[in-house]
């Protein structure tokens, strides 16, 4: 669907973007991420057109965007940071003026527009001017004008900004029925938003590209913490022999601090979820069986969750690109802290 190879901008001698490369198919939601500054929105703009890469390709549906510009544009919708709007225009003149832009007419048009006010909710603002909308109103216009025209590919720039708890369903409904026959590309601030809508997480700083996982990949767990009344050298003695086990050791210099019992996936466990769940129940019912027979007392059981706040945070923190095993210790850091 879309495709982006060796992409790099930069402005002046400020490389904005660096050698950026991902795919992204159809249906998939993927989460944007990255502080201000770190070349998001510059990726953005490549995307829509807006910019041109130094170097680099981009293409959607196996058409250049170099080379096929406005054949490629007419395939997108693009939500900015900074909303499109007009505020003397009415909410119906505004859709029927970012229609034309698109190269919507007759029928096809009307139906458009009717479709965009339906999904949105905004058929009570239709005969509104802009300036006397809410904030969130406003961004509801502007989510309508970017999914004018059932684009296929959805480029969304914080779009629950200024929205209230109900606002922000109906836009996360929206954003999972429009992937359906759409890609959708998510930036936001908000982890909640992508740990809600997205399959696939991009972690963007300083310009290059740390993190390309699935959602789904970067929060399964293959540890652990156990706070029990053995130290790390018995616990490793009992757990030797369960099927998988791996390691144990201190999560930091502190004594009472959590152990850490690393466990490695059977074969066919990352196959699906349910596989990955049913080992991680075996291996713990078997653990804590080991334990109980060996004397010891079980204060907390449970597994080392991987954050996607934490897992951002390491990120940025980072100068190279994110490894698994950076990704565990950030996690354990944050769970002890909390």
């Amino acid at each position: 669907m879309l495709d982006i190879t060796g992409v790099t901008r930069f402005y002046g001698d400020t490389c904005a973007v660096n050698q950026v490369s991902f795919s992204i198919g159809t249906g998939e939601i993927v989460g944007l991420l990255g502080h201000n500054g770190a070349g998001k929105t510059t990726i953005m703009k490549m995307i829509s057109g807006y910019l041109e890469p130094d170097s680099g390709s981009i293409s959607l549906d196996g058409l250049s965007l170099a080379e096929h510009e406005q054949a490629v544009q007419a395939k997108l919708g693009y939500l900015p940071e900074n909303l499109p709007v007009y505020p003397e225009m009415t909410v119906g003149a505004y859709l029927d003026y970012a229609a034309d832009l698109k190269g919507l007419k007759g029928n096809d048009k009307v139906q458009a527009i009717r479709e965009a006010v339906s999904a949105t909710d905004l058929l009570t603002k239709v005969t509104a001017p802009i300036s006397t909308l809410s904030r969130g109103f406003r961004q509801r216009v502007g989510v309508a004008q970017a999914i004018l025209g059932s684009p296929k590919l959805l480029i969304l720039d914080e779009p629950t900004n200024g929205l209230d708890p109900s606002q922000t369903e109906l836009m996360r409904k929206l954003i999972r029925s429009i992937a359906e026959n759409a890609t959708v590309i998510l930036s936001t601030h908000i982890m909640q938003e992508v740990e809600a809508l997205c399959d696939r997480v991009l972690i963007i700083d300083r310009g290059e590209l740390r993190i390309d996982e699935s959602l789904a990949s970067l929060q399964q767990s293959s540890s652990l913490q156990v706070e029990c009344s053995l130290n790390a050298f018995e616990l490793e003695a009992i757990a030797g022999d369960i099927p998988g086990f791996q390691s144990v050791e201190s999560i930091d210099a502190n004594q009472s601090a959590p152990l850490r019992v690393s466990f490695a996936p059977a074969a066919g466990a990352s196959a699906g979820a349910s596989a990955s769940e049913q080992q991680y129940r075996s291996f713990t019912s078997e653990l804590t069986k080991q334990i109980i027979q060996a004397g010891g007392e079980i204060y907390r059981i449970a597994p080392e969750t991987k954050d996607l706040e934490a897992l951002f945070k390491q990120a940025s923190a980072s100068g190279s690109q994110l490894t698994a095993e950076d990704a565990q210790g950030a996690q354990a850091r944050s769970n002890h802290a909390a």
